[in-house]
């Protein structure tokens, strides 16, 4: 409530936005009319007919400005959430906005840098070679010569995005109150998870940190080409690198009239993307060709590492699993690969979920696998894990859908160029690191680690039970609808283990005494005792005592 105190216009404005594209009902459900203090007979709950729900959707985000823009293009990666009419409407948001005033740019930079511009750079263009929601693009030169870009971050941009967000995050805490869908699909988690990749994304600093983490992974690749970083010019607003020149991916025609070999070039594209991916767990998450430039030596330079995915071994070695298994078209093994990799709801429908993996294997069985793609055939998985509400990690989604929109590009550049056979060396070598001693003995000593500390924390542990129980705070409560039929079967084993055991020792020492009586031939003196007779006595006694009690109490 205090948000929307503290918010009002900017919650009138969203929900004057959700009626304007037929969404009142949801500003009536979250409340927000309380705000516009609009007569309830003026919402419509009629939808406009000449446009889609993914339309809509898209208007209402490009109506709320650039945080809610980017937080469609963020939701369009994810596609093991939404279905794809959606997700193609949420692809054609746009990013671009007016530039704002160089000299907020120049203030900026002096603010964040702590120097006079001309101290810094020997030039600075005025006008930005590129502008977005978040920030824009300008060329110059430091006083020590390299030309660079410098990416400047949009005044109030932080402020106004962590406003947003914050709203965000009450709309879907209100949203999982009122409806069953939405706290089906966690949607306030999605929200904290938006938030921080935008938030990280505005982080130029951070992006400064990926850049170079890209660049060590292909410091001995030449055909690999990564911006420096100047540190001495980046702040967490300011981002200053070296400037790159050439021709991006989508301009074909331009490589081609340059003499460039787009085979080659497609070539060495997948084979990055690839050695991120699986070999390193650290990617560039938006390799669209925008972001790929060839320099004239032919080389490949990536740029713009704002969004990045991390996969750790774990979740490597289990999408590896998935791959074989779609590869196999095994249905068993691709759930068990999906289930150790997703969210799984409380009460999952087992049988619909084989069901509906069965209809993927058999609408990939007479095609090559070559020919589906791993892009597509992870989305089109994604897509039955979000029928059934299990929610994947984001990474795994953009890894998704990183690979969809590289196999766009190389369907463009070669597409004779299978994919799938540029990824088997690096299965085998993901493969062969899973089951390698370094791994495995990693494994030993972190479960032993994890082991000894629980040992250690037992002493402390048990200390702290003790205290709770001695102040009388400890309460223990314990269901368990079938122990009774659990009791009696406990009876029924301990009955049957103790009347074998009987008849086992009596019928040992007949036994004995049997064939101690044939090798001597003759009658033995303990033949001739009374006690023997007594003892067998007894004992036939307590076995017959043993029978009736047990059958008696019906647990037998």
């Amino acid at each position: 409530m205090a948000v929307r105190i503290r918010h009002t216009g900017r919650y009138r404005e969203i929900a004057m936005a959700l009626m304007r594209h037929g969404f009142g009902y949801m500003a009536e459900e979250l409340g927000l009319l309380q705000i516009l203090s609009l007569p309830r007979r003026w919402v419509t709950h009629e939808t406009p007919e000449t446009k889609t729900l993914g339309e809509r959707i898209r208007l209402v985000l490009e109506d709320l400005g650039p945080t809610f823009v980017k937080l469609g293009q963020l939701a369009s990666t994810r596609s093991d959430l939404l279905p794809d009419s959606i997700i193609q409407e949420l692809v054609k948001l746009q990013d671009q906005v007016p530039p704002f005033p160089s000299d907020a740019a120049r203030s900026i930079l002096e603010e964040d840098l702590d120097a006079p511009l001309e101290e810094m750079f020997a030039r600075f263009d005025d006008i930005p070679v590129a502008a977005a929601s978040i920030g824009q693009v300008h060329l110059g030169r430091l006083r020590s010569g390299e030309e660079v870009a410098v990416k400047i971050q949009r005044p109030g941009a932080l402020q106004t995005t962590a406003r947003d967000l914050s709203i965000l995050r009450d709309l879907t805490e209100s949203a999982e109150k009122r409806w069953e869908w939405a706290k089906r699909y966690h949607i306030v988690r999605l929200a904290v998870e938006f938030s921080k990749s935008m938030l990280a994304e505005m982080d130029y600093s951070r992006e400064g940190r990926n850049t170079e983490k890209i660049a060590y992974q292909f410091q001995n690749d030449p055909h690999i080409f990564i911006p420096e970083i100047y540190w001495q010019y980046t702040s967490s607003r300011v981002l200053t690198m070296g400037y790159v020149e050439g021709v991006t991916l989508s301009q074909r025609d331009q490589l081609e009239d340059a003499g460039f070999d787009l085979k080659l070039i497609a070539k060495r594209y997948v084979n990055a993307m690839l050695h991120q991916m699986f070999i390193e767990g650290f990617f560039h998450a938006d390799p669209h060709p925008g972001n790929l430039l060839i320099r004239k030596d032919g080389s490949l330079a990536f740029l713009d590492f704002g969004m990045v995915g991390r996969l750790s071994e774990d979740m490597k070695d289990h999408l590896s699993e998935l791959i074989i298994a779609l590869m196999r078209k095994n249905t068993d093994s691709m759930i068990r690969a999906v289930l150790h990799l997703g969210l799984l709801p409380d009460d999952p429908d087992m049988d619909a979920l084989h069901r509906d993996f069965d209809a993927l294997r058999d609408e990939y069985y007479d095609i090559p696998f070559s020919e589906i793609g791993i892009g597509r055939a992870l989305n089109d998985l994604f897509g039955v894990a979000q029928r059934h509400a299990i929610v994947m990690p984001p990474d795994l989604t953009l890894l998704a859908k990183s690979l969809l929109t590289m196999e766009g590009v190389i369907q463009k550049l070669d597409p004779e160029l299978s994919i799938i056979d540029m990824a088997e060396p690096f299965g085998r070598k993901l493969a062969k690191e899973r089951f390698s001693a370094r791994r495995l003995r990693s494994k030993l000593l972190g479960g032993a680690s994890g082991l000894a500390e629980a040992l250690l924390d037992l002493p402390a542990q048990a200390r702290q039970l003790s205290s709770l129980v001695s102040k009388g705070k400890l309460k223990v409560e314990i269901s368990l609808p079938e122990m009774e039929a659990l009791t009696r079967k406990l009876d029924q084993i301990t009955n049957r283990l103790s009347f074998s055991i009987v008849l086992l020792a009596f019928s040992i020492i007949m036994v004995g005494l049997i064939i101690a009586s044939s090798l001597n031939l003759q009658s033995s003196i303990l033949w001739n005792s009374p006690i023997i007779g007594i003892g067998l006595s007894v004992a036939f006694v307590m076995v017959l005592w043993l029978l009736f009690a047990i059958f008696k109490s019906g647990k037998f």
